[in-house]
């Protein structure tokens, strides 16, 4: 099974990515791990996004897709994958399809964890952590002991500012990428609200009850 989660900044992806990898056994591949994977074993791609990085220029999509396929042609993802943070934009979900298709491969589902803004920027916005012992809180649906609400931090990324950054830069480049997947029959949308119990439900029931996508080329028009 082949598999693409997609989702808003705070919609829950790395929660869900590991119940399906739990369930199904599908490596996961998630471009953040494995940017910092070839950047601490020193390979050629990693001197190269460590390069970008220490200079502070965005990574070009050529560099990223060449990451990508590199690690999907290993031997654990011979059977199927799960791609969380990949693709980002149309020009990546195009190079996608080309990587796929010249192994013979195509995507069977693309799931959208489905979640509005003002409910990501009160989850997120909300969350504390503890400095002392890692623990995370949020305010409102899980508060913390009376006793060291004072000492908790909210993380400079969790802020409303930067959040509603990173989701308007979401919404420009990721957004188009739901019509793109919807046309090929590939798309399914997962409700990412309440319980992470409930989503889990709810996402690994698309898995079992949904057949996979057609076998046509992603994006292609008739």
């Amino acid at each position: 099974m082949n598999l693409i989660l997609l989702g808003p900044p705070g919609a829950g992806k790395g929660t869900q990515a590991a119940a399906i990898v739990r369930s199904t056994g599908l490596p996961h591949i998630s471009t953040g791990n494995i940017i910092r994977e070839a950047i601490a074993k020193d390979t050629p791609l990693g001197r190269e996004f460590k390069a970008y990085a220490e200079s502070g220029r965005l990574v070009p999509d050529e560099l990223v897709n060449r990451l990508v396929e590199e690690r999907l042609g290993r031997e654990d993802c011979a059977h199927g994958f799960l791609l969380d943070g990949y693709p980002r934009t149309i020009a990546q979900a195009l190079e996608l399809d080309g990587v796929l298709g010249r192994r013979g491969r195509s995507l069977d589902h693309v799931l959208l964890l489905d979640v509005a803004d003002a409910v990501l920027i009160e989850r997120i916005t909300g969350r504390r952590t503890d400095p002392e012992t890692g623990r995370v809180y949020h305010l409102t649906f899980d508060p913390p002991p009376a006793g060291i609400a004072r000492r908790l931090v909210q993380r400079a990324d969790d802020s409303e500012d930067v959040l509603k950054r990173r989701l308007s830069e979401y919404h420009e480049k990721t957004d188009p990428l739901i019509p793109y997947y919807e046309e090929a029959g590939l798309l399914r949308r997962v409700a990412g609200t309440g319980s992470v119990t409930d989503v889990q439900r709810r996402t690994l029931a698309v898995l079992t009850s949904v057949p996979a996508g057609p076998t046509h080329t992603v994006g292609a028009r008739s």
